[in-house]
């Protein structure tokens, strides 16, 4: 259990990473939207590969993984909507906002974000004694311009470095401690159940994919956010390739 923590912790420290960043640095917007994309591309193979891929194998014959996506996907839908209400429209917009009010739905927006994947890495603990390399640097990458989109506006708004940090530690933390979960609470679940709890992360990931990152990333990095998204994607497949054959 304290194995799967602190591979979590691995997972999402780039949250830390990108807090610090941002709070030492001023990156450009065509950087961050570069960053975004190739974020995207690796979390495209690892939902196809490490989720949807593994999902079909273990619910074969059945309807789990195809009712996980959709419940997974309208879950996020309308989880997202109600954050939106409280303020945080887009909360890996790179043009972050500079109202503290909106620091809190941005925060829970984050984790949102980070639950489905964090169980998915403790599932994957759990199923195969060790974690997907692939999955992990998906997560790791695509957290980076998340956290440093999130910091400019806190730092633009005032806050400390230190508060900053901080506050990235507590989310790490706390998508750390859902990697814990996803090791030991779905250990009885049958393989039906876990097919399905792995189809619903990959519903999940997607719908951030196509309404958050994605268009974020084509805004600020241009025509070369295709460019970036099919080598963050091929870098994931090719660690895909080199764990499994």
């Amino acid at each position: 259990m304290l194995h799967a923590f602190f591979i979590g912790l691995i997972a999402t420290s780039s949250l830390l990473i990108g807090g610090i960043i941002a709070s030492r640095f001023t990156l450009s917007k065509r950087t961050l939207g570069i960053i975004m994309a190739f974020g995207a591309g690796t979390l495209i193979s690892a939902v196809s590969y490490e989720l949807i891929y593994e999902a079909m194998k273990l619910g074969k014959g059945t309807g789990f993984p195809a009712f996980g996506v959709f419940a997974g996907s309208f879950t996020f839908f309308f989880a997202d909507k109600f954050i939106e209400k409280l303020g945080a429209r887009n909360h890996m917009a790179i043009e972050a906002s500079k109202h503290s009010g909106l620091v809190i739905p941005m925060v829970l927006a984050i984790i949102l974000d980070g639950i489905p994947e964090s169980i998915v890495i403790g599932l994957g603990i759990f199923e195969g004694g060790k974690v997907s390399l692939a999955m992990l640097v998906a997560v790791f990458i695509s957290n980076l311009p998340e956290s440093i989109a999130g910091s400019t506006g806190m730092k633009a708004n005032g806050w400390s470095k230190s508060k900053i940090i901080t506050l990235w530690l507590i989310i790490a933390v706390i998508c750390a401690v859902s990697t814990v979960a996803g090791f030991s609470l779905f250990s009885g679940a049958s393989s039906q159940w876990l097919s399905f709890i792995q189809a619903f992360a990959g519903g999940a990931i997607l719908m951030v994919l196509a309404n958050s990152m994605m268009p974020e990333a084509y805004e600020h990095g241009g025509k070369l956010a295709g460019v970036f998204t099919v080598l963050g994607f091929f870098l994931s497949v090719t660690v895909v390739i080199l764990e499994r054959f």
